[in-house]
């Protein structure tokens, strides 16, 4: 199998994946007058289009709302800028947030942070990667993807053994239809 092709059967793959989603938005409904003083989750014009997680057999949980940190984290296991919440994950686990200087000057959660707490919604294109086990688990469902970081299992997938970027594992995760 060429480089080319072994490249394309993935991406193709991901996207049937994210044209196969079932479940339809629910209803938008009116919004009560009275309760218009509360804080709703802050929504983008665009919305979370990526994020990242990585599950270190150590336990705690990286999350990164941006790329470069993400795959900084990958090459060299470390992050230069952390927010750590000990307990604050499922299960109990620690949750270790990779955050970026303007995040830090402006005193401010990062992306990855509002996105793990609820508070930034998902764009209608987002992508989603977990690092678990020398896998990685690729989503276009935020809220399956949340499930698996706090169960760690996925209901339907579809697994390339050795095209990864180091002859890594992908699964790519599906819904039931």
């Amino acid at each position: 199998m060429t480089f080319t092709l072994r490249l394309a059967l993935p991406a193709a793959a991901l996207s049937l994946l994210a044209a196969c989603a079932t479940q339809a938005p629910p209803a938008a409904s009116p919004a009560p007058t009275a309760t218009k003083a509360t804080v709703a989750p802050t929504t983008a014009a665009a919305g979370a289009g990526e994020f990242f997680v990585v599950m270190p057999e150590s336990g705690r949980i990286y999350v990164f709302g941006d790329t470069k940190n993400y795959k900084d984290f990958l090459a060299h296991g470390e992050v230069t800028l952390t927010r750590t919440q000990i307990g604050a994950g499922p299960g109990g686990r620690t949750l270790v947030y990779g955050i970026t200087k303007p995040d830090v000057k402006a005193n401010v959660p990062s992306i990855g942070e509002q996105i793990m707490t609820g508070n930034l919604a998902p764009s209608a294109n987002f992508y989603g990667e977990v690092m678990k086990n020398g896998r990685f688990y690729l989503f276009g469902d935020l809220k399956e993807m949340k499930d698996f970081v706090a169960h760690g299992e996925v209901a339907y997938g579809y697994t390339d053994i050795g095209v990864g970027p180091k002859g890594e594992s992908l699964v790519y995760v599906m819904n039931k239809a």
